[in-house]
């Protein structure tokens, strides 16, 4: 969008007051037979073949508007119904794009010049800074078709840098860098955060020797504005740094009007040359890398890491699984127990009694091993229905080709929650309906059907062991289901939860239940049990009681719940409803840290790398996790450092609670969007890599098998589908 140069010319009017010509334009390509479009408020035609123009009627003082988008000749244009908001649009063979006039005049009145300029070789990334503090990150790998990666305000993330400094108590008072300033005269001026200049800042070499609290390989840009030096990070689209010319007494400028910085080959220092806006000064300045970052965000807190370093103590609600296996007795111990308690029965003779199997053969061969066959190395399948078992491909491509799609139920319903069990044979998802489906991971067949909640279904998890089912709805109430059966086994009902659970999972190798209700966290110890008592079919045999209460800080609502299960941690991580990430230490039942700000929303899903039992990562990718709150992206954490390492957006995530999946290999993350497609990003890019369609309508939740390259989506409207390796 631009506006034009003076290419056309006004006549005034002539001898003749009934024909009076406005405006004349002269077009570079033929126009006998282009089509024109014409409204109360504008007229339309195509110029030079691909552009779009519009003349206002009701104020031809206005310059044309020009609009540009399409790469082929326009063949046709249409004005909307609709006065407010006035809409366009116009097609040609490559193209059909519907334009909000108002919307583009704004822009075009407000447009602001380019002022800098940076190619980051390694990550392939073009940023660009105008005056008005906007940086525009553009990817130029090719099969990205130098898409828009993202759009930075740079005054916004400044606020959210400060905000940060003063919640985490570093920053008392965040206005005493709020702006207008004083220039050299003493006059109160306005200044703006124009981008003077973009220049590469390598930050390894000072981060490995001073800080280490930032990545290695953290790829980051010096921006020289008016006010002051920033220095961002390409990857979480955050400020690392932030410089004010004004915060020392010893500069001769206080604002620049031109800027140019480099930084040394030590990587320990950089200069910057500085020229005043109001006067003729010009000055070099040398800034210390690690002293001005060691002062922004000094290393806080202990060492948090999901794997254990340490054994459970003995104050720890935790300790209650280690001392249930310490005092379980031998089983011939509970066999002569159960005898010498049977011979003080007396005996009952009964005419008629089912049988009971014992006058049957004793099916002693069922769990003898088979010695007579050949094993050849090859570990065997524990699996039926010829289902393998076997590694996951760790350079698998990406499960792009839909393979499958179903209906969850008959009419349209929402698809509340997905997961896939622990083995990948079986996928179960939630509804709004108040149902829970259990469906073959090939999404062939008739789903098995869990039914009892009276309220939209908000979690639903697998056991280790695949044997239980468990879910949480609106009506708050969980319930624990026997995955075989498809019968209930445990149900807790409102007496033990303030508000609805929210997040409801299996923990610490499926000893216990977490779950959260309202602002609390609570960990359940559990009994289950599906023996049947004849005479008591009623009574629940099964049982569970809380050892553990936990409360986020301030008492807010918590939005999201997270922890591993596949293997042994102490750690657990929530996001709270004023937009708080906190981290627990069940080892010690209490929080070991807050990040404040950690979105602009709410988090609505914590989603961690949590690999799976087909594959193996390195140790130190446990400690990756996932948060995304609506109409914020997503953010990739490091649990050690608890910072944002990388920022993914694309995907339009602006009215609904999308869900997000890591895959097993831990080499991609995919998103559920508004526009009826999934998104694939690559771990180490922050611009998609795939674009999945064949969706009806939001697609709401993603899930990766854990034993295969699948990947199963979910639509508002109740559809699932299923994505295969090409």
């Amino acid at each position: 969008m631009e506006e034009p140069q003076e290419i056309f010319s006004t006549i005034g009017g002539g001898a003749s007051d009934i024909v009076m010509e406005k405006y004349l334009i002269e077009s570079k390509e033929s126009a006998s037979h282009v089509q024109l479009a014409c409204s109360e408020q504008y007229c339309a035609f195509p110029l030079d073949g691909n552009k779009l123009c519009l003349w206002s009627a009701k104020d031809p003082s206005h310059q044309l508007l020009i609009l540009q988008g399409h790469h082929q000749s326009i063949t046709a244009v249409a004005f909307g119904n609709k006065v407010t908001p006035l809409l366009i649009c116009s097609a040609s063979q490559d193209y059909i794009i519907m334009w909000n006039l108002d919307e583009c005049r704004e822009k075009a009145l407000q447009a602001y010049p380019l002022l800098s300029m940076f190619i980051d070789a390694e990550s392939k990334q073009l940023i660009t800074g105008c005056a008005d503090g906007q940086l525009w990150i553009f990817s130029l790998v090719e099969r990205h078709h130098y898409r828009c990666m993202a759009r930075v305000n740079l005054q916004k993330k400044r606020e959210s840098f400060f905000t940060r400094r003063t919640l985490s108590g570093l920053c008392s008072q965040p206005e005493e860098h709020q702006f207008p300033s004083v220039d050299e005269l003493g006059e109160e001026i306005e200044v703006a955060f124009p981008v003077l200049r973009l220049a590469p800042c390598d930050l390894s070499l000072t981060l490995n020797s001073e800080c280490g609290f930032l990545p290695e390989k953290t790829k980051c840009v010096w921006i020289g504005s008016s006010a002051g030096l920033f220095i961002f990070n390409l990857a979480s689209l955050e400020l690392e740094a932030v410089l004010y010319y004004k915060d020392f007494r010893s500069l001769s400028i206080r604002v620049a009007g031109s800027c140019a910085v480099m930084s040394e080959a030590s990587g320990r220092q950089a200069l910057c040359l500085l020229t005043s806006l109001f006067g003729r000064q010009i000055t070099v300045v040398e800034v210390n890398l690690a002293a001005l970052l060691g002062a922004q965000f000094p290393h806080m807190g202990r060492h948090l890491s999901v794997l254990t370093s340490s054994c459970v103590l003995p104050t720890s609600p935790l300790c209650l699984r280690i001392v249930e296996e310490k005092s379980a007795k031998p089983a011939s111990q509970k066999r002569s127990a159960a005898q010498s308690h049977l011979k003080d029965q007396p005996l009952v003779f009964h005419s008629k009694v089912m049988s009971s199997g014992y006058t049957s053969a004793p099916h002693v061969t069922m769990f003898s091993p088979k010695t007579n066959i050949k094993n050849e190395g090859k570990r065997s399948s524990k699996c039926k229905n010829n289902y393998k078992c076997e590694a996951y491909p760790l350079e698998c491509s990406l499960p792009t080709t839909l393979s499958a799609q179903v209906s969850a139920t008959c009419g349209p319903v929402t698809v509340g929650c997905v997961q896939y069990s622990g083995d990948g044979r079986w996928l179960a998802c939630g509804l709004g309906n108040h149902l829970s489906l259990v469906f073959e991971a090939s999404l062939i067949g008739t789903p098995a059907v869990f039914s009892g909640h009276d309220g939209a279904v908000n979690a639903i998890c697998w056991s280790q062991d695949c044997r239980w089912l468990l879910s949480a709805a609106q009506d708050s109430t969980l319930r624990v289901w026997s995955a075989r059966r498809a019968e209930l086994v445990l149900l807790l009902g409102k007496s033990m939860f303030p508000k609805p659970v929210q997040s409801a999972q299996f923990y610490y190798m499926d000893a216990f239940m977490l779950l959260s209700s309202g602002p609390e966290l609570q960990l359940l110890k559990h009994h289950l049990n599906t023996c049947k008592d004849e005479m008591k079919r009623y009574k629940q045999k099964s049982k569970a009681k809380p050892v553990c209460r936990l409360s986020m800080t301030n008492a807010v609502d918590v939005t999201s719940l997270s922890a591993v299960n596949d293997f042994y941690s102490y750690i657990v991580l929530a996001a709270g409803r004023n937009r708080t990430l906190e981290v627990f230490d069940l080892n010690v039942s209490c929080s070991a840290a807050v990040v404040a700000e950690a979105h602009s929303r709410p988090v609505h899903q914590i989603c961690q790398n949590k690999g799976s039992a087909f594959t193996a990562q390195q140790f130190q990718m446990y400690n990756l996790f996932l948060t995304v709150a609506i109409g914020d992206g997503i953010k990739l954490w490091d649990l050690r450092t608890l910072r944002c390492e990388r920022r993914f957006e694309g995907h339009p995530n602006r009215g609904y609670p999308c869900g997000i999946a890591i895959s097993p290999c831990g080499r991609f993350v995919a998103c559920g969007a508004e526009d009826r497609h999934a998104y694939v990003y690559e771990v180490g890019s922050s611009t998609f890599s795939h674009r999945l369609a064949g969706h009806t309508d939001t697609v709401t939740q993603v899930a990766f098998n854990p034993s295969v390259p699948q990947l199963a989506t979910a639509t508002l409207d109740g559809k699932l589908q299923l994505f295969l390796a090409g």
